[in-house]
């Protein structure tokens, strides 16, 4: 049970304590939970970032994170975005919603494929006890990848889709309304959102955007999770930045991995992922707004401003000096635009707001991932501010879920587990 009127830590030490208290309090068994009540379930990419946290202190519980995820992979090789473990009325959709008809019961779309960096970030920490690790996830490292370049892609073509929301991990994002807007809402039956019963509702998405949401899910359902299908035929289908350059930067590190085990046929599939990045990055650059953007696969217009995943493209080792010039000057007038970097959308577009959800507020796992790129090409300036806010924020606030860029202050779940997870990894000083 999550502890309740916790007493603000007073020093990074007792901060350190506590996010590992958070993530030892979210477990439920084996796997995590983002935080109580909000999120029940377990989660793709939050997991991910959860075994990064604990390999700071549990590296073995930490391999056993990764290995309870991939319980719910798919026999087509997808890792789900959530595993349903139990039916907890709490949360709204339930797996009967989704009817994946997997075992464990699962959602039916993916999220961010973080995890085969996180795997090697696990294994480096200590190759003598991630190797047997390392064996068992590979092929469902591989598996997954596969997927992402075989049913995520239209027509033999180098670009990936996302085909809900959810799948990018960024829900409510400014980036789908374009494409949200040609989904057709009507029919959907009445529900009973569960999630604005935990969190203000000016934090979370519209009712208008769940109705969209559902509509996906019910398509899915209706093409008996065809993937394929989907993706060539469905009502939405977007190229993002930020599943875009999360894979090429895993595929990068799947590589490496391929290599430590001498697994060749494996090396050479990945390369042949890896020589279409830079056409898949070309479709995303946005010359007009100066920075990667989100862009309808339907109708080839390009969201009509800039997200934080914009900024992943040196993550994922995506850089030319031309747009590099560019990119850096769309960054820094944003880092300049807010007292706390990043928000996860343009401030200064008519978009924005600083506390509802994907469409403003500043997520520690993006300035972690964005910092990480930018410290790789040399940009330490721009990756330590990214670090000292992130530390800032988590200060001022707690283990919130995410955090308004105006003031800091925390919105979303508290005691949230990636969160936690991100300061002992990285935003804490007793890291460095």
């Amino acid at each position: 049970m999550k502890t309740q009127n916790l007493e603000k830590p007073r020093t990074d030490v007792e901060l350190d304590q506590r996010a590992i208290a958070i993530l030892r309090e979210n477990e439920w068994g084996d796997y995590t939970l983002p935080t109580w009540g909000l999120y029940p379930y377990q989660w793709n990419w939050d997991s991910m970032f959860v075994a990064l946290g604990f390999s700071e202190f549990d590296l073995d519980r930490a391999w056993r994170e990764v290995e309870t995820l991939f319980q719910g992979q798919w026999n087509n090789g997808m890792a789900a975005h959530i595993v349903f473990r139990r039916d907890d009325p709490s949360y709204f959709p339930g797996p009967k919603i989704w009817n994946s008809g997997q075992n464990p019961p699962t959602s039916g779309c993916s999220q961010p494929p973080v995890a085969a960096t996180i795997v090697r970030d696990l294994y480096e920490a200590d190759p003598d006890v991630g190797l047997p690790w390392l064996k068992m996830i590979f092929p469902k490292l591989m598996a997954w990848h596969r997927w992402f370049h075989t049913m995520r892609v239209i027509s033999g073509g180098s670009v990936i889709a996302v085909t809900h929301p959810w799948e990018s991990g960024r829900d409510n994002s400014p980036d789908w309304d374009l494409a949200l807007a040609n989904v057709d809402p009507s029919g959907i039956a009445p529900y009973q959102r569960r999630d604005i019963e935990h969190v203000d509702a000016a934090m979370r998405p519209t009712n208008e955007e769940y109705d969209r949401y559902l509509k996906l899910v019910e398509y899915g359902v209706e093409s008996g999770w065809d993937h394929a299908h989907i993706t060539r035929e469905g009502p939405f289908a977007v190229a993002d930045p930020g599943v875009s350059f999360i894979l090429m930067r895993s595929d990068k590190d799947l590589l490496e991995l391929a290599k430590i085990l001498e697994a060749e046929d494996s090396a050479k599939e990945i390369r042949s992922w890896l020589y279409h990045a830079e056409e898949a990055a070309d479709y995303l650059w946005s010359e007009e707004l100066g920075a990667y953007t989100a862009r309808d696969l339907r109708t080839d217009e390009h969201a009509d401003g800039v997200s934080s995943v914009a900024f992943l493209s040196y993550y994922a080792g995506v850089s030319t000096p031309r747009r590099d010039a560019k990119l850096q000057a769309t960054l820094r007038r944003i880092l300049d635009a807010t007292a706390f970097s990043l928000p996860s959308f343009d401030p200064e577009h008519c978009k924005f707001n600083a506390r509802r959800y994907w469409r403003g507020p500043v997520w520690a796992i993006i300035n972690y991932m964005v910092a990480r790129g930018l410290s790789e090409y040399g940009f330490e300036r721009e990756a330590r501010k990214l670090q000292l806010d992130t530390r800032n924020a988590i200060r001022e606030s707690g283990f919130y879920e995410y955090f308004n860029p105006i003031n800091g202050e925390g919105a979303g779940g508290n005691q949230f587990a990636w969160t936690a997870a991100i300061w002992l990894a990285w935003a804490s000083p007793t890291t460095e």
